[in-house]
């Protein structure tokens, strides 16, 4: 009764919902309410069909929403919502499209392969809508404890659908390695948020910026650890340098699929939100955080580049591809003007849809082959053009898409971000990232070269029959839909690679209200 009485005297004010501005995310939370509501009260629980169409639905309209918010969130129209946490413009409107095409390819890819793993329940689907509505919080973010909590919503669904291949000792190794490392860095950005708090009397991001724009700090110290704490939270998310010891085993125990769905989610929320942290709240601490920016891309693509040449395992190849992206997609933040942070986005959607593309095909090569989820060596690659040619060739292009390829989305998207830094006159980080690149060629061909190439190879006295057709033989069934996201995966890669300019356009729309 006391308590009753107390709370009935505190002026609670809630703050003004704006459903336009969140719509996305209630788009995709709806979506995910529904397969629960629909599997719990059908009498069947696996319905793969209703479930998959109702996760397409979903897709389709948060990019329809996005793509709606991004006309509407121009110049004077793009605004700050719900007492100025969650912003309206066309940043987040653009990352909102970025996570629609992420969705839409991964539930054309995925659900098939994971059925061999736990059936068609309705667990997987739910869980990628969830993950993707974190991707969308964290880009809409305009407070740190919003990110933070957009963070979390993204990183426990991953969390439990690397982890899908129970009865697999190494699945379970990378789940567990991702979910310990993964709450250490999220108690690492909380803390961070504590002393930015600390420092400046605010979570909120342009509040940060205004109060460090009229105040000096004679002792700055507090606010210089919370920022790179948080650098260092956003780091692990995006698997850069030296935060990336946990993506190469990681990519490998996952299942395929939920891979190239985790390497592209990933990235787009923690690069979405960290843009937006910096831009707005620290754009005046440039000269601070700038030198650990560009040390954490130089090693990024430096060390990615030549450990990939070092593996012998496709999925680990690709994990240290992802890192050697991160360090592009840094410089972009590095360069920081307004042509820089359009040139990044253009990035992220090049790359998120070609790795999502590139792991479905992966798949779909492990189910040829007859070779399990976590293990695909370059060696069983051997002859794959011979038994598999247009598999092996669509592999070819969106693996030297991913190097830079000309006529490909790749290739503009390294381009534009090279571009970028020469812009402000860095040019010897130019000369990095481009060597970086040329030395990346070279384990991106190792993979084009070993589906070419020659015969099987003999292991142990035993000739490597699965190419041959001698494994399991894969239901066309399972890859039908698989084939769709891949195709349009390639379609989107080539296309814009060949004509750019719409997207480029789109990407120069986005810009950052704070």
């Amino acid at each position: 009764m006391i308590f009753a009485n107390v709370l009935s005297q505190l002026p609670i004010a809630l703050p003004a919902i704006s459903y336009k501005a969140v719509a996305p995310e209630l788009v995709l939370f709806g979506g995910a309410l529904l397969i629960l509501l629909v599997s719990a009260t059908v009498g069947k629980r696996e319905l793969p069909g209703l479930y998959r169409a109702i996760a397409l639905v979903a897709a389709l309209a948060e990019g329809g929403f996005s793509g709606y918010q991004l006309y509407l969130a121009q110049g004077a129209k793009a605004s700050l919502a719900v007492a100025g946490a969650i912003a309206y413009d066309g940043f987040s409107a653009f990352a909102g499209i970025v996570v629609a095409a992420i969705l839409l390819l991964a539930i054309l890819i995925g659900p098939g392969f994971i059925k061999r793993i736990a059936g068609d329940g309705p667990e997987f689907l739910v869980l990628m809508l969830i993950s993707a509505m974190g991707a969308t919080v964290m880009a809409q973010g305009e407070d740190l404890i919003v990110i933070f909590i957009g963070l979390e919503i993204l990183s426990i669904a991953l969390y439990v659908m690397v982890g899908y291949r129970i009865g697999d000792g190494l699945a379970r190794e990378a789940a567990f390695k991702y979910f310990i490392l993964g709450g250490f860095s999220s108690a690492i950005f909380l803390y961070g948020i504590a002393l930015v708090y600390g420092a400046t009397g605010t979570t909120n991001l342009a509040k940060i910026g205004a109060f460090l724009a009229l105040n000096v700090l004679t002792h700055d110290g507090v606010l210089l650890f919370g920022l790179a704490l948080l650098l260092l939270g956003f780091g692990f998310k995006v698997s850069a340098v030296p935060f990336h010891l946990w993506s190469p085993d990681v990519y490998q125990g996952a299942p395929t699929s939920v891979t190239g769905y985790m390497a592209a989610m990933a990235k787009v929320g923690a690069f979405a939100a960290l843009i937006r942290v910096f831009d707005i709240a620290f754009a005046g601490q440039i000269v601070q955080w700038r030198p650990i920016v560009v040390g954490l891309a130089i090693l990024s693509m430096v060390f990615g580049a030549l450990f990939a040449l070092r593996q012998r395992e496709l999925k680990k190849i690709l994990a240290y591809s992802s890192i050697n992206h991160a360090g592009f997609i840094l410089l972009g933040v590095y360069a920081g003007t307004a042509a820089a942070i359009s040139n990044t986005l253009f990035y992220l959607i090049a790359y998120a849809v070609i790795v999502v593309g590139t792991f479905g095909l992966v798949s779909i090569v492990q189910d040829s082959i007859g070779v399990s989820e976590g293990s695909c060596s370059l060696d069983q690659l051997r002859g794959l053009a011979r038994s598999r040619p247009a598999l092996a060739t669509v592999t070819a292009i969106m693996v030297l898409a991913q190097a830079g390829a000309p006529f490909t989305t790749g290739f503009l998207a390294k381009f534009s971000i090279i571009v970028s830094v020469v812009e402000i006159r860095e040019y010897w980080v130019a000369v990095v990232a481009m060597l970086s690149a040329a030395i990346a060629v070279a384990f991106y061909l190792r993979i084009v070269l070993a589906m070419f190439r020659g015969e099987p190879e003999e292991v142990e006295g035993e000739r490597v029959l699965a190419i041959q057709g001698a494994a399991t033989e894969a239901p066309a069934r399972r890859q039908a839909l698989a084939w769709i996201g891949v195709s349009l995966s390639l379609v989107f890669t080539v296309g814009f690679g060949i004509f750019p300019q719409p997207l480029l356009d789109l990407a120069a729309r986005a810009h950052i209200v704070g």
